[in-house]
């Protein structure tokens, strides 16, 4: 028997919350360790993967949005964007913390990013492989993983400039066809950037930076 539209949306959210984990951290809580960084790094991650992608494609389809969960196909596809998304925004968001560790830490900027790196790699072992992922997710977590690798800890600004894997993981990925997202592009990828402002704010006031790098180390 077909799934009806309710049961599906329902499943979906049920998936999301459970392999997203969306979920806010307070921003009164101190980031004082290497695990309640890769909490919140995941947290927050999962938090703008799910309201831009979702979020842009309910804007897109209108009152037509619950109705394309009956299409199996775009379910799927909207399944492999959503991990896509996810990646870009943990890759966007380590770098960003990267760079605030390595500026406010006492130690060295190396330090800050083997911090960063741990963190992102707990994160991706409790994650796995999710079944829904599509056949890129694995070449999607290497991207992360080389991206941190490759860091200029030194040269990242307290700014937008960490946030760029996600802008792009949104236009690239979003199951929209390419005449709609062609007109769409700018407008998505400025709505990405936007939903990073609060999460910076947040990480600033909370981030003990002295504390996470010497407690990892």
């Amino acid at each position: 028997m077909t799934e009806s539209i309710l049961m599906r949306l329902r499943r979906g959210s049920s998936l999301l919350a459970e392999y997203l984990g969306a979920r806010r951290v307070g921003r009164k809580r101190t980031i004082a360790d290497a695990a309640a960084l890769a909490h919140f790094l995941d947290t927050r991650a999962s938090h703008i993967a799910q309201t831009t992608l979702y979020g842009y494609l309910r804007t897109r389809a209108g009152t037509r949005y619950p109705v394309l969960f009956e299409n199996d196909a775009f379910v799927v596809s909207i399944n492999h964007a959503k991990w896509q998304m996810w990646l870009a925004c943990l890759s966007d968001v380590a770098v960003y913390a990267g760079g605030l560790l390595a500026r406010r830490s006492r130690d060295d900027a190396a330090a800050a990013g083997a911090v960063v790196r741990r963190a992102v790699d707990a994160i991706l072992e409790r994650t796995g492989r999710p079944s829904d992922a599509g056949p890129r997710f694995d070449e999607g977590v290497e991207v992360v993983r080389e991206r941190l690798t490759r860091c200029d800890w030194h040269a990242l600004r307290d700014d937008e400039a960490a946030f760029t894997a996600s802008p792009e993981a949104l236009v690239r990925h979003a199951p929209i066809i390419p005449e709609l997202m062609a007109l769409d592009e700018e407008i998505v990828r400025n709505s990405v950037r936007f939903r990073w402002q609060e999460v910076r704010r947040d990480l600033r006031a909370a981030l003990d930076a002295d504390a996470v790098v010497g407690r990892a180390g």
